[in-house]
């Protein structure tokens, strides 16, 4: 993006939904809403017409859905597209299907949560403001729908970092933080490592309350891992992947000769709960020098801090490179403060994980 001001394009078939959004973008003075599409129709000629640099996407609209045409841009035109959704269990599924898709963000319109209306503007304008700085990328393969085709785990052969290999080190806890664009992020790094071959993964996602158990199943239905939302005092269990619960902050702590997850309300850290500082501040005094760490993409530096306590414990840490970063504001900061021993691009990470445990990963399949 080279303009001035950030243009955007409002598309909700809610007119009253579009002026609020608007009002909110008019406030800012590196803003400018170039126009507004009631439906995915009147969206397309404006794309093309006015050239946004962003859009505002509503999730459900009559005649194309907002699904079906975030499919057809991302392949025809990819942009920086934040979708507004709904606090219900089908906008959850509808959302994360977008964000697979290769939506930036989304944003939650205001209903039955407790948000107030400028806790909403404060969040739709600074998700925007990241969004038409991210990198957005064309999928190179898709479906039927045109959402991307995923790889299956062991159907291609990732290189893992040469450095892994010297490490040989007994992990315990591997824990990752991811905010914007973190979760295909995540759904990604899980496709390039076999079922069973990790310690316990832990993630804190920033997503809201209602999202995060969607975004368990989902994952848990299309990978061949056990993926669970976090519940308080579970035991953490090997080959488990446990997504931190939207609207609570998620923490472990060592307990006899394993570990348990700590789930509670909690003060909001760095503006988010559940917070990525949260987590792994707890994996560096209860897991040390038994864990890794793992920054995905993300807007902000929440768990930069975090990340440097656990490498001042001794546990190993890797960021993703801002090359494969949809935003590396996450990543970047927890690198600037010297909390990383490496960057690596999205596809190495897994493989750097599994070599780094010393997994046995099946050979690639023909």
């Amino acid at each position: 993006m080279t303009r001035n001001k950030i243009r955007v394009l409002i598309v909700d078939d809610n007119a009253i939904d579009r002026e609020l959004l608007t009002s909110f973008l008019e406030e800012q003075p590196d803003f400018e809403v170039v126009g507004q599409a009631a439906d995915a129709f009147e969206a397309r000629g404006k794309v093309k017409s006015l050239r946004p640099d962003v859009l505002t996407l509503d999730v459900s609209m009559p005649g194309m859905s907002g699904i079906q045409f975030l499919s057809n841009l991302m392949r025809l035109q990819p942009m920086p597209v934040v979708m507004c959704s709904a606090t219900t269990e089908a906008g959850a599924d509808v959302t994360l299907e977008a964000l697979a898709i290769g939506a930036v963000d989304f944003v939650t319109k205001p209903g039955t949560g407790s948000r107030t209306l400028t806790e909403y503007r404060d969040t739709v304008v600074a998700k925007l403001r990241a969004a038409a700085y991210a990198q957005v990328r064309r999928p190179t393969v898709t479906g039927a729908t045109g959402a991307p085709l995923r790889t299956t785990p062991g159907s291609q052969s990732v290189p893992a970092h040469p450095a892994a290999a010297r490490l040989g080190r007994a992990v315990d806890v591997i824990a990752i933080g991811a905010s914007t664009g973190g979760v295909a992020a995540i759904e990604s790094l899980l496709e390039t490592v076999p079922a069973g071959v990790l310690p316990p993964v832990l993630v804190t996602q920033h997503i809201p309350a209602g999202f995060s158990r969607r975004f368990a199943e989902r994952l848990h239905a299309q990978l061949p891992h056990t993926v669970l939302e976090a519940t308080p005092d579970a035991r953490l269990e090997p080959g488990h992947v446990y997504i931190a619960p939207g609207g609570q902050q998620f923490s472990i702590v060592r307990r006899g000769d394993g570990y348990r997850c700590v789930v509670e309300r909690g003060e909001r850290v760095n503006l988010h709960r559940p917070s990525v500082d949260v987590l792994f501040h707890s994996v560096a005094e209860h897991a040390g020098s038994r864990a890794i760490g793992v920054m995905l993409t993300g807007m902000g530096s929440d768990g930069a801090q975090g990340m440097r306590a656990m490498r001042e414990r001794g546990a190993y840490n890797i960021v993703q490179d801002e090359a494969s970063s949809t935003v590396w504001g996450m990543p970047g900061a927890a690198a600037e403060l010297g909390a990383a021993h490496l960057q690596l691009p999205l596809p190495r990470i897994g493989p750097t994980l599994c070599q780094i445990v010393g997994a046995v990963v099946p050979p690639p399949r023909d």
